[in-house]
C-alpha cells in the first residue's frame, strides 16, 4: 500500500479562516443572541409601549391563573413571576413528546420612565396580562406658552 502525500495549500486554509470569520460576524450581528428570545421556561414574551400618559406592558402567559402571578414594581424595575404547573401524569402511559414548558419563570424589565405604582392596573384575559402603569406627573411633557411683550 502506498500513501499519498497531500500537498499543503495555504489558500485553502485562508478560505476556511475567512468562512469561519464570516460565520462569527453573521451570528453576532445578523442574529443577536437575545432575538428571538429563547423560551426556556425561565421567561415570558412581553411588549412594552411608552404612551403619552401610561407605560403599557403586555405579557403572554397562557395556562396561568391570574392568582398565580406575582407582579412587583421596585424603582424603575418591573418584575413578573409565575409558574407553569405540570398536569398530572398518567401512571399507565409513557411520554412520547413533551414540548409545553413547565416550571417557574421570572421576567424583569427596566421601565423607560417613572410611574405611579399605586395607580397601576393589571388586567388578565385569555392568557394575556396587560399592565397599565400611569406616568408620574413630573415626567409628563408640559406645554409652555410663549408670551409676547
Amino acid at each position: 500500500m502506498t500513501k499519498a502525500i497531500a500537498r499543503w495549500d495555504p489558500l485553502r486554509e485562508m478560505v476556511s479562516l475567512r468562512d469561519a470569520m464570516n460565520r462569527l460576524f453573521e451570528d453576532s450581528f445578523v442574529r443577536p443572541a437575545a432575538w428571538p428570545m429563547p423560551f426556556d421556561g425561565t421567561s415570558v414574551a412581553v411588549d412594552m409601549i411608552d404612551g403619552k400618559d401610561d407605560v403599557i406592558v403586555t405579557a403572554s402567559v397562557p395556562g396561568i391563573k391570574p392568582e398565580d402571578l406575582d407582579i412587583t414594581l421596585t424603582g424603575d424595575t418591573l418584575t413578573i413571576r409565575g409558574e407553569f404547573k405540570s398536569e398530572d401524569k398518567r401512571e399507565d402511559a409513557s411520554v412520547i413528546r413533551q414540548e409545553r414548558r413547565f416550571g417557574a419563570f421570572e421576567r424583569s424589565l427596566s421601565l423607560p420612565t417613572q410611574v405611579v405604582a399605586d395607580k397601576a392596573r393589571a388586567e388578565f384575559e385569555n392568557g394575556v396580562l396587560t399592565l397599565t402603569l400611569p406616568k408620574a406627573e413630573e415626567v409628563k411633557p408640559k406645554s409652555i406658552k410663549v408670551k409676547t411683550r
